[in-house]
């Protein structure tokens, strides 16, 4: 499974997505993704961790995982969070529908304040790229979705209570390994 994963090794995302040493402190090396993953979970800065699964998966999919994410932390969420995590869950589900990418880019061009809200931002990233003013971003050093993905989930992680917090990281970590198993397979279906 780990070999038809998009990033085989921790060094070949670490490639293809630059901006990602820019978030991590732990060095790419030549470990299948996943088993990378699970030993920055075991490491000094396991919420690292959040953080290459934010990367490893597709954009959409990395979403979505950051939906489900913070779906499990609603008691810990206010009103206007619950409404934008409702606003991305309606655009993963169609994110060609006009009506979704006009509100998802409308959130998104708010500064981000709570954990929804840098999905929402996440999402506008991903759906067209035009949530952000040109200006507020350099073509140079673009803000990847992913970096907004890994914010949202670590501020929702942040609400956990502290006796409860790495297992819930724990819990997170494996959703997005097993999403990420899943695309796989969905990639690999898709090139028969």
């Amino acid at each position: 499974m780990a070999n038809e994963l998009r990033f085989k090794t921790a060094r070949d995302l670490f490639m293809a997505c630059p901006a990602v040493s820019r978030h991590m402190v732990a060095l790419p090396t030549e470990q299948p993704s996943i088993e990378f993953c699970r030993a920055l979970l075991a490491g000094r800065v396991p919420e690292e961790a959040i953080t290459f699964c934010a990367y490893l998966l597709p954009e959409r999919a990395s979403v979505w995982w950051a939906h489900e994410c913070l779906h499990h932390l609603t008691d810990l969420l206010d009103s206007r969070d619950q409404e934008l995590l409702a606003l991305v869950r309606d655009w993963v589900s169609e994110p060609d529908s006009p009506h979704h990418s006009a509100a998802v880019s409308k959130t998104a061009a708010m500064p981000p304040a709570t954990p929804a809200a840098w999905i929402a931002l996440a999402a506008g990233l991903r759906g067209n790229g035009s949530a952000m003013d040109a200006s507020a971003v350099s073509a140079s050093q673009p803000l990847p979705a992913a970096h907004a993905v890994s914010a949202g989930v670590l501020a929702g992680l942040a609400r956990v209570a502290l006796a409860d917090r790495f297992s819930v990281l724990c819990a997170f970590v494996e959703m997005g390994i097993q999403m990420a198993e899943i695309e796989a397979l969905h990639q690999s279906a898709d090139a028969y």
